[in-house]
């Protein structure tokens, strides 16, 4: 499956996520990249996140940080 360029933004943005605070989250503001306010909306439209503006990982949203940033690390992106 080839990975188009929404999911490469929302994980993207899911990498951004600090895995060792769950005290901390993101957020995008409205003058952020369209494609990054884009991939919030997503990312919250599918319940990874509390906010359509970033927020805080939900406990999905945190299982599917963790598998990004393991695959990120296991690259060495």
């Amino acid at each position: 499956m080839p990975i188009s360029q929404d999911l490469l933004q929302e994980m993207n943005l899911l990498a951004q996520f600090d895995l060792h605070s769950m005290q901390q989250g993101i957020k995008v503001h409205s003058d952020a990249a369209a494609d990054v306010v884009a991939a919030a909306q997503r990312l919250f439209d599918k319940g990874l996140i509390d906010q359509p503006d970033g927020g805080y990982l939900t406990s999905l949203g945190l299982d599917a940080a963790e598998h990004v940033q393991n695959l990120l690390q296991i690259l060495k992106v």
